[in-house]
């Protein structure tokens, strides 16, 4: 015979639930060891002594230093000097990368200014077509540097040495002002001028002379038009590129 089974049975203690990992408001950054990365660091800096040095050249040889500092491709340079040298040293010191607003501007600019030059200046089929677009001698390397190397550089550091996802596109709106800001500044200039003044229209799609105020906006509509297309291009493919920073285990 089995024993009887006791009516009283005491209760069993409830069987406890697995901890709720609740969402922390520490940053990764700040329980991650920051890491050094020298290679980045000099790639930076030699973009940025790059852009520099076309920058130097161009204000030395591109005529009045006041003129050749008007120019976009020479503004465009020192702004990605400055992005470079702050992006340099803080990925030699471990800190934390910049903003991705402030590097997606410079690399915007600076691949603004090179596509303008080779499309627009010292390409023989387009309209505004510059017969000494490429320079001669020195200038010829300036030019380069500004309008060619300096931009790839630009690129390869976005491509090969940042992680993807730091561009969005509520971002491409503010990176509209300085080019807008450069049209007001660049139509301004050329009313402060005398008429027949060398240089007084730094690009001929904003010779006013030429176009008139109508054909100029007109060009200034189309190229920003342009130019917003290219930065919601860089964003897009800024959040479908593989992450280069990626850790393998």
């Amino acid at each position: 015979m089995t024993a009887p089974i006791p009516r009283d049975i005491p209760d069993l203690p409830a069987v406890p639930r697995p901890p709720r990992i609740l969402p922390s408001p520490v940053p990764a950054s700040a329980v991650l060891t920051p890491v050094r990365r020298p290679l980045a660091a000099g790639f930076r800096l030699l973009t940025a002594l790059l852009a520099l040095t076309g920058a130097a050249l161009e204000l030395t040889l591109g005529g009045p230093a006041l003129r050749a500092l008007s120019y976009f491709t020479v503004q465009s340079s020192i702004l990605l000097t400055l992005v470079m040298l702050a992006s340099a040293r803080r990925a030699w010191s471990a800190g934390r990368p910049l903003s991705g607003a402030l590097t997606g501007a410079a690399l915007l600019y600076a691949v603004v200014a090179g596509l303008v030059h080779h499309l627009l200046l010292a390409n023989t089929g387009s309209p505004f077509a510059v017969a000494d677009a490429g320079g001669t001698g020195w200038h010829a390397v300036a030019v380069q540097i500004t309008c060619t190397v300096t931009p790839a550089a630009a690129a390869l550091d976005w491509l090969l040495l940042t992680g993807p996802g730091r561009l969005h596109l509520r971002q491409t709106a503010a990176w509209l002002l300085y080019p807008l800001a450069y049209l007001g500044f660049s139509l301004a200039r050329g009313e402060l001028l005398l008429p027949g003044t060398e240089g007084r229209y730094l690009y001929p799609f904003l010779d006013v002379d030429h176009h008139g105020y109508r054909g100029v906006l007109g060009n200034a509509l189309l190229l920003g038009l342009a130019v917003y297309a290219l930065a919601v291009l860089l964003v897009a493919l800024d959040h479908i590129r593989p992450d280069p920073l990626r850790r393998r285990w």
